[in-house]
């Protein structure tokens, strides 16, 4: 059964720094391409970066902007987002998912319960 369960989340000042984290299960995690996602209320669910196998081609969206790192942990099954420089435009529920290499496109019709992120002014 597929799990992924993010952490990380919290409350921060604008131009703070988060760093998330999420634990996969259930699938072959060194050969899967992982993205994080997120959804502001309101809004549709947007990619934010995604990985390839390994660490190699990592892509970022249009908004990331530079401060935004995707890493992987293979040996834990793991995947991070380190998010620097924290604006109004951020605040959001932050996913992580197994993706179909090279797109946006979920691999597993599965998401965990996301972590909020908030910034404030």
């Amino acid at each position: 059964q597929v799990r992924l369960v993010e952490s990380g989340g919290g409350s921060v000042q604008a131009g703070g720094s988060l760093r998330l984290s999420c634990t996969a299960s259930g699938f072959a995690f060194k050969i899967t391409c992982m993205g994080w996602f997120r959804q502001a209320p309101g809004k549709e669910r947007e990619g934010v970066a995604r990985t390839w196998i390994g660490d190699d081609n990592l892509y970022y969206a249009a908004f990331v902007r530079g401060r935004f790192t995707i890493s992987r942990d293979d040996a834990k099954n793991m995947e991070y987002l380190q998010m620097n420089n924290l604006g109004p435009e951020d605040p959001a529920m932050y996913y992580c998912a197994a993706i179909e290499c090279g797109s946006w496109s979920p691999r597993y019709n599965t998401w965990g319960q996301g972590t909020q992120v908030t910034v404030s002014s």
